[in-house]
């Protein structure tokens, strides 16, 4: 029986119709199964990831005081506050077709694959900008083929997630440039000193190519091999006619001016202040430490760069070189806002972080006023005579307290409140809290500003309970306020990195005492810096009315005191038990005090103190204690509450049978006033 073969052709075609079916129905359940991983990979969430963003402190005029970021310094900006030059070489450097791929190139992937199998590792890198962006959100840098995997897998949900300019604004954002400056913003600032937005051509092209070896290229280390690098990113812009060759070349050649290195910096600003300002965040706005340190917040404070500049140059200039051990501390605020415009903690942070300003010492007679303000409220008048001698007080259960007058100096004699005041008499002081009791200075300075606890004894008058120069500071701010509290600001707001307001801070005033007694007692500081007053010695310094009290104990050395613009205190010690030498090391106090006030306001006209309604001005006889006349040879002039000012003349020196003329009050036009009308900046 004879068997019919087929003809060759016939079977090829039958084959080749199985293999074309075979292939068809393969790319269909391949594209299906892509299909399916693709709706599968959209309907999954992306990887959570916190992407660490750098804090920033500014001062009161925008500038940057510090930046908190532990080794990861990254400012994460928009798309459009990149230069467009940075975006373009990083495209051309990194992946040029970024714009057309979805998420990942297939020709690169080929490539890397087959140097990967002859050699029998990992060494040919493929990754595209998507790519890079998912390892650096999500993976580690580990070379196996599982992290290239999920990498790949990752790739996809982002391009599936985000736009181009998404993925490439996060990708800019995110990598590392070297020097701990992760993402272009930070890069730029660390290179450049300059926002990303303002990059050139040629800084473009150089910080494109850092990422590829961030120790390597950088331009701190190897400027060659930096424009190195430059180069060969400026040809790629060019052959993706990103740049002519003209523009090329002029990139090139363009100087590269570095800007210098942070750590090559002699001193930070403000160090103690930047401290303090992590202890609010923390403490009392409780914000933790991963979020203050990472979290790209931008954190506004109060403080004035050039005020706090100065600061620092008087208190160095003024400390003797040859005694490292002696302290300091500064502070300086707005008595109507509370805003801290300078904090010196110490003299050298490097040697000691320890914020005097916070810390607590015996205030010494600087503590006074906050009692004679309670007294002013209480009956006295700034005529209020008491004797001034060696006295023994009992208290408390015939306990007995016996102070003394510095130097063993007594008048022994009636003196007033002003005479107390200006030169700052102990024996007057304990009589006053005498009268008032203890408890009543204790909760007037609690009114005031004072939170330290305060023992209520006749040895307070003379400042034995320890505060802090910033309590002390705030409390003269109430006085001179016409006794309205504010409470101390040093940071104004904080924003999340998504400009969110998390704190704001606003001025508050509460008034906790009363004006017209608080006015007197201002008018009454003043006579500190007069001839015979503890502070007259740096009165020639000072070209503008002020007032304040000195303060000192055995162990330190106080000045605090204000005009209307500003408040400030000064303390000079030890931190150890070591005693200050009044003459020399006390006087510094002063000295630092006086220099920072008439530098710190200096380009302001000299203001004067006004006194609220209620207030009535008369020239009083010292030694009488009564109205002055035309024929009083010594008449001072003395402030009142309204009603409370004498109403009998003083007739000791009237001649026989004449009545007596009384001495009319000043006009408004007072030296001060006709200085602040003809002040100009340039005076």
């Amino acid at each position: 029986m004879e068997v019919i073969r087929e003809a060759p052709l016939l079977r090829y075609l039958r084959w080749a119709k199985k293999f074309v079916k075979f292939t068809i129905l393969s790319l269909l359940c391949f594209s299906f199964a892509i299909l399916l991983l693709i709706l599968y990979l959209r309907s999954q969430p992306l990887p959570e990831t916190f992407v660490k963003q750098t804090t920033t402190i500014y001062a009161s005029n925008g500038e940057v005081l510090d930046t908190m970021h532990r080794g990861e310094n990254r400012i994460s900006v928009p798309l459009a506050e990149i230069s467009p030059a940075l975006l373009d070489a990083t495209i051309a450097i990194e992946d040029r077709s970024f714009r057309e791929h979805f998420g990942f190139d297939w020709k690169r992937l080929a490539m890397a694959a087959y140097v990967d199998v002859v050699n029998m590792d990992m060494r040919q890198g493929a990754s595209t900008i998507t790519q890079q962006l998912a390892r650096n959100l999500y993976l580690s840098l580990d070379k196996t083929w599982e992290r290239k995997i999920k990498e790949a897998l990752l790739a996809i949900q982002l391009e599936l997630n985000y736009s181009k300019d998404e993925i490439l604004e996060m990708y800019v954002n995110q990598i590392y440039y070297g020097h701990s400056a992760y993402g272009v913003q930070a890069a730029a600032q660390t290179y450049f000193g300059k926002d990303a937005k303002d990059l050139t051509v040629a800084e473009s092209a150089m910080l494109a190519g850092i990422p590829k070896g961030p120790t390597y290229y950088s331009p701190f280390v190897d400027l060659e091999r930096a424009k190195a690098r430059q180069k060969l990113i400026l040809d790629a812009m060019e052959r993706d006619n990103l740049l002519t060759s003209k523009e090329a070349e002029q990139a090139y050649a363009e100087p590269i001016k570095l800007k210098q290195r942070a750590n090559d910096k002699v001193t930070e600003p403000a160090p103690y202040f930047r401290d303090y300002i992590a202890t609010l965040v923390k403490n009392k706005y409780g914000i933790d430490e991963e979020k203050f340190i990472h979290g790209g917040l931008k954190i506004h404070t109060t403080l004035d760069p050039v005020v706090q500049k100065k600061a620092e140059d008087i208190v160095a200039s003024v400390l003797p070189k040859n005694n490292p051990n002696l302290q300091v501390a500064l502070v300086a605020m707005d008595p109507a806002t509370g805003y801290i415009k300078a904090m010196v903690g110490g003299r050298d942070y490097k040697a000691s972080q320890f914020n005097r300003v916070l810390g607590k010492r015996q205030p010494g007679s600087s503590f006074k006023p906050i009692m004679y303000l309670s007294a002013l409220q209480n009956g006295y008048t700034p005529l209020t005579l008491m004797k001034s001698e060696p006295t023994v007080f009992t208290y408390d259960n015939n306990k007995q307290y016996i102070p003394g007058n510095f130097g063993g100096k007594y008048p022994n004699a009636l003196i007033n409140m002003r005479e107390a005041i200006k030169t700052s008499d102990n024996i007057y002081a304990v009589k006053t809290i005498d009268f008032l009791g203890p408890q009543k200075v204790v909760d007037q300075a609690k009114q005031l500003g004072i939170t330290s606890s305060m023992q209520a004894v006749p040895s307070l008058a003379l400042g034995t309970s320890p505060v802090s120069p910033l309590e002390l500071n705030a409390a003269y701010a109430a006085i001179v306020n016409k006794g309205q509290a504010v409470k101390p600001i040093a940071i104004t707001s904080i924003e999340d990195s998504e400009g969110n307001l998390l704190v704001e801070e606003k001025p508050e005033k509460t008034q906790v005492a009363d004006p017209v007694a608080s006015a007197l007692l201002v008018n009454m500081m003043q006579s500190v810096f007069e001839q015979g007053g503890t502070g007259y010695r740096v009165a020639g310094e000072m070209n503008r009315p002020v007032a304040g009290k000195t303060g000192s104990t055995d162990y330190d050395a106080w000045l605090s005191g204000f005009t209307p613009q500003l408040v400030s205190t000064v303390w000079v010690g030890y931190d150890k038990n070591q005693k200050v030498d009044d003459v020399k090391e006390g006087y510094l106090s002063k000295k630092i005090w006086s220099q920072f006030m008439e530098s710190a306001l200096k380009g302001q006209p000299p203001a004067l103190f006004d006194m609220p309604a209620g207030v009535v001005s008369v020239y009083i006889d010292p030694a009488s204690g009564k109205l002055a006349t035309e024929h009083c040879p010594n008449p001072q002039l003395f402030y009142f509450a309204s009603g409370t000012e004498p109403q009998d003349y003083c007739m000791n020196h009237i001649p026989k049978n004449e009545t007596p003329t009384p001495l009319k009050p000043p006009d408004s036009s007072t030296f001060w006033q006709r200085m602040g009308s003809w002040w100009k900046p340039d005076h």
